[in-house]
Parts: C-alpha cells; sequence; structure tokens
C-alpha cells in the first residue's frame, strides 16, 4: 500500500542518496552507464558485466546495484515511494534502456534489476514514471544508434 505524505525520515533518506549519486566516481560511472554503454544485445551487455578486466565492468556493477539497492529500500518501507518515485529517474531509465534486452540478460542473470521491476510493479506512481521514462529513451535510443 502506497503512503500519502512522506515523513521527514523518508527526506534524509532521499537527500542522503542524492548525496551518494554526487561522489566523483559515482558520477563518473553514471555518466557513462547512461550515457555511452549502449548494448543492443545480451552478448554486448555481458561483455562488459562479465569481463573483470574490463575497465568498465566496476562502473556498470557500481550504477546498478546502487539502483537496486535503492529501490530495495523502497520495497521493504524504509523510505516512501511517492517520495523516491518523485526524486528518483535515473533507475527506471536504466531498465527502460535495458528493456529491450531484458529477457536475455535474465536468462544469464536472473537477479537482473529484479528490485527496480518490482517497484514498478508494485507502485503506480513507479509505473507511471517508467512509463514516462520508456518513451524518451525509445526515442534517444534511436538517436544513438544512428549516430
Amino acid at each position: 500500500m502506497e503512503r500519502m505524505l512522506a515523513t521527514p525520515a523518508d527526506a534524509e533518506i532521499v537527500l542522503k542518496l542524492y548525496a551518494l549519486r554526487t561522489e566523483a566516481v559515482m558520477r563518473e560511472a553514471r555518466a557513462w552507464v547512461t550515457g555511452e554503454f549502449w548494448p543492443s544485445t545480451a552478448e554486448e551487455f555481458f561483455a562488459v558485466a562479465d569481463n573483470m578486466g574490463d575497465p568498465h565492468n566496476a562502473w556498470l556493477r557500481q550504477v546498478l546495484s546502487y539502483w537496486e539497492m535503492a529501490a530495495a529500500m523502497v520495497l521493504h518501507g524504509a523510505v516512501s515511494a511517492e517520495l523516491f518515485v518523485d526524486c528518483n529517474g535515473e533507475g527506471f531509465f536504466l531498465l527502460a534502456k535495458f528493456a529491450p534486452i531484458l529477457d536475455a540478460i535474465r536468462e544469464k542473470n536472473s537477479s537482473f534489476m529484479v528490485k527496480t521491476t518490482e517497484l514498478v510493479n508494485r507502485f503506480s506512481a513507479a509505473s507511471q514514471r517508467y512509463e514516462m521514462v520508456l518513451k524518451g529513451v525509445e526515442a534517444r535510443r534511436g538517436r544513438v544508434g544512428r549516430s
């Protein structure tokens, strides 16, 4: 059940999540994962995700685990779903970005982005935000593909 009002503790968690996103290495990792990494197949995804020798492997793991942790906090009631959704879009962006290859990724890694997916499935605000983000990602994917 979704809560209508967030508490000051919810706000503190959301602010802490924001502060963590501004850490220098995390900013670099987020810039690469959201802006430069556009795999079109699961094989392209796993070429980075499974390759500890790839310099981007740690960035990919850092960003994905961060957003899965944040989604888990909502799912376990540690932070208001409405406040979280209002203040965070990047986790939804990542789920939308990998949507075309999500099933293929999950064939090999069944836990891939399951918390973010559960968040979208459980909370109407998250579902609405995801659908809005998905449209933007699809348009962006078309521009990236033409570059």
